[in-house]
Order: C-alpha cells, then sequence, then structure tokens
C-alpha cells in the first residue's frame, strides 16, 4: 500500500462542486495541502449527455469561482482569456454557455490542479481518534494498486447516479438504458424503427428534440411519455429564480424536518422541468413537420405511468396506464430511453464511520447549517450535494455551490477568505428579516408603528 501523506483536506469525488473546492483553495494565502481522489482515469462530466446545442441551465456566472471571487485564474472567463476565445464569446452575447464548453472548462482547470488525483477509488473511510485524522483507502481501478491517504477534514463529492425504478431494469445490453447513456447509445436508438422517452425533465427533453431533429433520417417512430400531468417548463422567471440563493436556503434549514419532507418533492418546477427555450424548439420543429397538412409521426402522452418494460421479440412491450383516466393500455417500442432522474445514495465505503454519523429517522444524514455531516469525530465532513432533505432545492444548483464551498475554505483556514453574502435577493421568506425591513410591519401584540401624516 502506498503512503500518499497527511492533508488538511481529502476529497472524495471530483465533480464541479469538490473541483470547486480545490479552485477556491489554490492560491490562498494559507498553505492548505489538499488531495481530491476520482475513481476516472480523467475529469468527466455528464458525457452521456453532451449533445450539440445543449446549454447549461444556468448563466457562465456559476463557474467554479466567480460568485466568491471574480478575480480568480480559475473563471470561465479567464478560461477564455487563455484559451484565446475571449473575443468570440463577446460577441455570442449569450449567459447560458454551450454544455460541451462548459465541460472543457472543467478539465482545463483540473488539469491545472495540483490537487487532483484521478484513478483513485475511494474504497473505505475510517477515523482514527488516536491521531485525530480520517484514513481514506483507495485502489487503481485498473491495476488495484493501493493508496492511504490520511485528512484533518473530508469533502464527500462523489455526485449523483442514474436512478432507474426497478420494474424499468433490464440487462445492459438490451436497448433499455438512462439517458446518461444516451450519446454513448445513440447510434443504436437511431437505427430502430421505434424509440420512446420515459419522463419529462430537461434531460428527456433534450433527448427527444435530438431524436426529432434526426428523425427524417432515421425513419423511425418517435413518441413521449410521462407520469406528469404535462410537459410544464421549468420555472425560470427572475422572481422564481431567488429560490437559488442562500437566503432560501437558510430558510428551509430553519423549518420543522416533517415541513422541509412536505415541501420539497412539490417543488418539482424550481428545477425538474423542460427549459423554456427547449419547449419552444420542440414545439417549433413540430409545427413545421405539420406543414402541408402533414402528420408527423410523434407521440407525446402525459399523465401515464410506465408500469413495467418487458421483451416482446424485437421490442420492448411497456405496460402502462394513464392514472387520471385510470385507463391501461401497453406501448411497444424496439428502444426506450428512461430519464427517470437521478439518487443520491449512502456510499458503501461509509460503512466504517456508521456508528458515528448522525442520522434522521428515514436514515439520511443530519447536517448542520453550513453543510457539514453530524458526527462524532473532530474532523469537519463537507458535504457536497447530498443535503437536499435539509437545505432545499438549491443544494445541487452550481451557483450555490460556489456560496457553499466559500464557507467551507473560510473555516479551514479560520477567517473570512471569500465573503459570505447575506443579503442576495430582493424577496424575503422569514417573517424576521420581512420585519425588519418593511416600516409599519408588526407581530401580532406588539405596537404598532405610528403611520406618518402630512403635519409630520
Amino acid at each position: 500500500m502506498t503512503d500518499d501523506g497527511v492533508y488538511d483536506v481529502v476529497g472524495v469525488g471530483l465533480g464541479p462542486f469538490n473541483l470547486g473546492l480545490a479552485a477556491l483553495l489554490d492560491g490562498l494565502e494559507e498553505d492548505v495541502d489538499a488531495a481530491f481522489l476520482e475513481r476516472d482515469a480523467e475529469f468527466r462530466w455528464h458525457e452521456g449527455m453532451l449533445l450539440e446545442g445543449a446549454t447549461l441551465e444556468v448563466p457562465f456566472l456559476a463557474d467554479l469561482v466567480t460568485l466568491a471571487d471574480p478575480t480568480n485564474p480559475h473563471s470561465y472567463l479567464n478560461y477564455l482569456r487563455e484559451t484565446g476565445r475571449i473575443y468570440e464569446f463577446y460577441f455570442y452575447e449569450r449567459f447560458q454557455i454551450p454544455r460541451r464548453e462548459y465541460d472543457d472548462y472543467l478539465r482545463w482547470v483540473a488539469e491545472r490542479l495540483g490537487s487532483c488525483r484521478f484513478s483513485r477509488e475511494v474504497t473505505a473511510v475510517r477515523w482514527d481518534a488516536d491521531r485525530e485524522q480520517y484514513v481514506v483507502a483507495a485502489e487503481h481501478p485498473e491495476t488495484g494498486e493501493r493508496f492511504e491517504y490520511r485528512g484533518e477534514h473530508l469533502a464527500l463529492g462523489i455526485g449523483s447516479r442514474p436512478q432507474v425504478p426497478d420494474a424499468l431494469e433490464c440487462e445492459a445490453d438490451e436497448d433499455v438504458f438512462h439517458t446518461a447513456r444516451y450519446r454513448h447509445e445513440r447510434d443504436r436508438a437511431l437505427a430502430a424503427d421505434s424509440i420512446t422517452v420515459v419522463g419529462s425533465g430537461q434531460s428527456a427533453a433534450e433527448v427527444f428534440q435530438d431524436l426529432l431533429e434526426r428523425q427524417p433520417e432515421g425513419g423511425y417512430r418517435l413518441d413521449w411519455l410521462t407520469r406528469s400531468e404535462g410537459f410544464f417548463p421549468m420555472e425560470y422567471s427572475k422572481l422564481g429564480l431567488q429560490h437559488f440563493s442562500p437566503e432560501y436556503e437558510r430558510y428551509v434549514y430553519d423549518l420543522p424536518q416533517e415541513v422541509k419532507d412536505d415541501l420539497i418533492p412539490n417543488q418539482d418546477l424550481l428545477y425538474k422541468g423542460v427549459d423554456p427555450g427547449t419547449s419552444a424548439e420542440i414545439y417549433d420543429l413540430l409545427y413545421r413537420r405539420s406543414i402541408g397538412d402533414r402528420e408527423p409521426d410523434v407521440g407525446l402522452f402525459a399523465m401515464t405511468e410506465v408500469r413495467d418494460v418487458e421483451p416482446v421479440g424485437d421490442a420492448y412491450a411497456l405496460d402502462c396506464r394513464q392514472w387520471q383516466a385510470e385507463e391501461p393500455f401497453v406501448h411497444e417500442s424496439e428502444v426506450v430511453i428512461l430519464g427517470t432522474g437521478y439518487e443520491r445514495p449512502v456510499p458503501d465505503f461509509l460503512e466504517p464511520l456508521a456508528d458515528r454519523i448522525a442520522w434522521d429517522d428515514r436514515g439520511r444524514f443530519e447536517v448542520t447549517a453550513d453543510h457539514r455531516l453530524e458526527i462524532d469525530a473532530a474532523g469537519d465532513v463537507f458535504l457536497q450535494n447530498a443535503e437536499v432533505h435539509t437545505h432545499g432545492v438549491g443544494v445541487p444548483d452550481l451557483g450555490l455551490g460556489c456560496d457553499r464551498n466559500a464557507g467551507f475554505v473560510n473555516r479551514l483556514v479560520g477567517r473570512e477568505a471569500y465573503p459570505e453574502d447575506t443579503d442576495t435577493v430582493f424577496q424575503d421568506f422569514s417573517v424576521e428579516r420581512f420585519l425588519e425591513r418593511a416600516p409599519g410591519a408588526s407581530r401580532p401584540g406588539s405596537e404598532p408603528t405610528p403611520t406618518p401624516t402630512q403635519d409630520d
């Protein structure tokens, strides 16, 4: 086993959030020793969904560092400057950048940081009480070489994995797959006579749009089914976006857990709907295809639960139920693409720490207001996108990841190396904050504020 030393913080997983933490730590006045471990051989970010024309759902300002430090050399704008594309972007005149370019930007940052360690799959994490260190065991996925890292603190950024309901599981070599694999499996899909997309989120919409654009050449039947009541747009109004702010996260955190458990599942359209631009492009394409009294070989059917998938000859039979009318039916398709979302299970490598971790009554992490795991150990465990149940729908947001990382860095160095913003939106979520800002407002039973008169 290779002993790779002792660090101030060891990061497990290297997606945008932990990469952002590594970028903010780089170049500080303080010398913070950090190692970020990733099982892949190189940086990868949603490879299966890097489609031509697909854009980020947040502005480019939500890069790894800008919202905490616009002067940071790892910013997206500096990436453009260093790669000789800043004037091209200047004339591009858009806030939402191509997803493929965001992936290229992340790779550019990862290559510049000496703290990134690839081909390191973490197998176990334990707490050494004598030395007050986390001991992180890892191995090379291909060679089996083993490594040991020690850190005073941990940063968990393992991300999410595709979620496929048990009833829709098929063998890996079958033509039923998650949207996360779409780009890799697309050629197989295009050779089919019929394709069905299941789900109504942004990933499903982008896959449907891509297939719709290619349909004239492929000549396949294309259907889109969703359990939702419709193919509704994601909330993207300026006032609605204020739910993705530090203030709203703090408001949600202070709510009783039972209130949060009712609230969060009902906020789907804040982050799970279809981007309005994508929706418009799909509609416009369907409209053009219908000119001349033509009927596009396309079906869109909402309120439809897919309960099972079974092979039938060269195709699959989808056992469906229109839940609003309570009408069952069977739909056949040669290829089925599942836009069924993602899940964030507790990783197996935390098993040695299980007795030290605080769990709620549903087996979820107990989490502090500043996104740390409640744990019986002296070292902090910083959580990256594992605390939706405590902090709300903004947790996976790329822009809020920067705010979260600024707090982590400040705690590591013991000072405010980066500002922690407290007044970022015009909206008030808590009564206390509203009372502070609204002259004349008061709680029942308190002395009212006198109303000014003309004589005053």
